[in-house]
């Protein structure tokens, strides 16, 4: 005997229900990048300018600058310079800088692509509780630019590079605070 009219209605708003329950449930994804699991107690983070223990000039400008252009992108945090005004303080130094040619010029045997190797140690302390919320002595970059064989178009590439790597270490370092505390 086929279900009443009344059956066949009670029926389809409990499927709908169900599918809407299952729906608004989700499946435990979120979106990356978003997650924050730094301590509640934290509202400002200090950057203050990063130590350069190498001869490369001005690599710690780069380095803090992106970092800081960082927090203040993908966070909700305030963000200064002096350590005592924040709520806990990012420190980084630049340990070392290496460049090896990895590409040469067949016809001159000279280089053409250098890959610029940067080494840096950072850590994340919560000033309140002197606590270390994140500490890595070895975070390791790397960028390649290239060397213009031609002289009269020559560009110097280095720079970019540098801009590059910045970018890319500011990127992985707050992504690692906020997500993989």
């Amino acid at each position: 005997m086929p279900p009443s009219r009344a059956c066949r209605v009670v029926l389809s708003v409990c499927a709908l229900l169900c599918t809407a329950v299952l729906c608004l449930a989700g499946c435990g994804y979120r979106v990356v990048g978003r997650s924050d699991n730094l301590p509640a107690g934290i509202h400002t983070i200090a950057v203050p300018a990063f130590v350069n223990t190498t001869t490369t000039y001005r690599i710690e400008q780069r380095l803090t600058d992106a970092v800081v252009h960082e927090l203040l992108a993908r966070t909700k945090y305030h963000v200064v310079a002096r350590p005592e005004a924040g709520d806990a303080v990012l420190r980084g130094n630049v340990v070392s800088i290496t460049s090896n040619p990895v590409i040469f010029d067949a016809a001159t045997g000279r280089a053409t692509t250098v890959l610029v190797t940067v080494t840096l140690a950072v850590s994340l302390e919560d000033r309140a509780t002197g606590n270390v919320l994140y500490r890595n002595d070895k975070l390791i970059f790397r960028e390649p630019y290239e060397i213009s064989t031609d002289i009269p178009s020559f560009f110097e590439e280095e720079g970019p590079a540098f801009d590059r790597l910045a970018r890319d270490f500011a990127s992985r370092v707050v992504a690692t605070l906020l997500e993989n505390f």
